[in-house]
């Protein structure tokens, strides 16, 4: 007899793994299907921001920037090794927004969503401040303002480590064929990516959280032929050598009425993003097009004193955003808040999910399990605001401290090294490195720092199956290693997932009877 779970997740994405790390933390079972790796859609391919989205002021709307601006904090203190403060300043550009308007849009900035550790805007005169040196002797005021950074990939993956901890079943490469209401109970046909292979899961309820490909399963598995709620918008960014040397960013206006932002981003590189422009097609099909590329460096160039050239740039990345469809005339006025409709039919319930952004993904997914509690029964109350994600147990301004405390412990890491893995696995850094003596039981080093022993944690607690998983997903070491770096690592995953030594459909990808009623 099949097991029965409380709640089958379309979509390993952000929303879809907050989802199932929510539901699992109240008590109930839950199945994850992720067509692909984790994070592999939208939610890898984003600004790398947690922010209130200043410029949805401009579009009026307060609830979403509000919501967001609360998350900013509370997401900080739940994952501080993978969320940092930025500081961001606006250069006033004359003949585009007025001085005015945007020390009015500031001002609620800072005091719409409960701001208590991030700093408040204050302005800054370009001539003096070493900012203002590599921007061109036109900007001469600037307004400063904080925002967060987020690793956006790891981010989804810590949510799913957290529900698989929790029970949850989390199933990578995995597509759903057929979802059917079967009296009270969703009949939900998965195949296996890998091998070929079907089963049919039951569940009490299904969440549409497959992101772009929202109305595809709509259309498919669910058999709704006229589905369209979403309006599918292209955003792209690249990735360019570091145009400055401090750690502040930059957030630019254009004469079209768009903003880019110039960020940090892996110590030696800039990332300048994004573009907004209307999408049709398979997501999974989504690039760059020439044209991007020449704005993004056009818009940046009108800024900076060293023009941005298409030739500098080293990784260029583009996503497809599932933005509800509200009827917008343009793409970048088309709203940015998540839209949820549960719909109980004659049986089951569905949530399909429309919409939303990384930074209030949390309360997303709280909504999510509060709806589907109301139908299918309440178990424990929401949690997620105050527990941290896997490795974020640390205080919110202590990731100097874990970064000594982890070169006391393994003196053999270089001062980059321990504090790259900080970053991305903060305390479970202890984990991959327990058995660890000396600097010969990382084993093979692939290129850069990155050792067989963090590949290894990686297959065996984070699904991770391919190079490709490794290098642009689990970390960003992709910008740092050669194509036959890449190759060799690739030849010793395919040889270890052979192996049968990966926990990725073991300890963590397995159905798991204990958990399902």
């Amino acid at each position: 007899m099949a097991s029965t779970y409380d709640i089958f997740v379309v979509g390993g994405g952000v929303n879809g793994c907050g989802i199932a790390r929510d539901a699992a933390g109240r008590g109930y079972s839950v199945f994850l299907a992720e067509m692909n790796d984790l994070a592999s859609g939208t939610s890898s391919w984003s600004t790398k921001l947690v922010h209130g989205g200043l410029r949805y002021l401009e579009h009026y709307e307060f609830r979403l920037v509000r919501e967001a601006l609360m998350e900013r904090e509370v997401l900080w203190a739940n994952a501080p090794h993978i969320i940092r403060p930025l500081r961001f300043l606006l250069p006033h550009h004359k003949g585009l927004r007025p001085a005015w308007l945007l020390r009015l849009g500031l001002f609620l900035y800072d005091h719409l969503g409960g701001r208590k550790l991030l700093p408040a805007t204050r302005t800054v005169d370009l001539k003096t401040d070493p900012a203002g040196a590599p921007l061109i002797d036109a900007f001469s005021t600037a307004f400063e303002y904080s925002d967060c950074f987020v690793d956006d990939a790891r981010l989804v993956v810590l949510n799913a480590r957290d529900a698989a901890d929790r029970g949850a079943v989390i199933h990578t490469r995995t597509k759903c064929i057929a979802a059917t209401r079967v009296g009270d109970l969703w009949h939900v046909t998965i195949e296996d990516g890998l091998s070929g292979e079907r089963e049919t899961v039951l569940a009490r309820s299904l969440v549409n959280a497959s992101g772009p490909w929202v109305d595809q399963v709509l259309r498919a598995p669910l058999g709704e032929v006229e589905a369209h709620n979403v309006r599918l918008v292209q955003g792209s960014h690249i990735v360019v050598p570091k145009l400055f040397d401090h750690d502040r960013c930059y957030i630019f206006q254009n004469a079209d009425g768009r903003i880019i932002f110039a960020i940090p981003y892996e110590g030696d590189f800039t990332l300048i993003g994004t573009t907004d422009r209307e999408y049709e097609g398979d997501p999974a099909d989504a690039a760059i097009a020439h044209d991007e590329i020449a704005y993004l460096c056009t818009a940046a160039s009108e800024y900076f004193k060293a023009p941005v050239r298409e030739s500098d740039v080293v990784w260029r990345f583009s996503g497809v955003r599932p933005l509800y469809d509200d009827g917008a005339s343009k793409a970048q006025e088309a709203t940015r808040d998540y839209v949820l409709k549960l719909e109980r039919g004659d049986g089951a319930p569905l949530i399909n999910i429309f919409g939303g952004k990384i930074t209030t993904y949390r309360r997303l997914a709280e909504a999510v399990v509060g709806k589907l509690a109301s139908v299918i029964g309440a178990r424990k109350q929401a949690w997620t605001r105050t527990a941290p994600l896997p490795g974020g147990d640390f205080p919110t301004l202590g990731f100097d401290d874990l970064c000594t405390e982890l070169r006391a412990r393994w003196p053999f890491l270089g001062v980059q090294t321990a504090e790259r893995l900080a970053r991305l696995y903060g305390t479970r850094v202890s984990i991959m490195l327990n058995d660890v003596p000396d600097a010969a039981g990382l084993g093979e080093i692939f290129g850069g720092d990155l050792s067989a022993c963090e590949v290894a944690y990686l297959m065996d607690h984070e699904w991770a199956r391919t190079a490709e998983d490794v290098l642009w997903r689990r970390t960003k070491l992709g910008l740092r290693l050669s194509e036959s770096e890449a190759a060799a690592l690739e030849t010793w995953m395919a040889a270890r997932n052979a192996s049968g030594a990966t926990g990725a459909r073991g300890d963590d990808g397995d159905i798991k009877t204990a958990n399902a009623v």
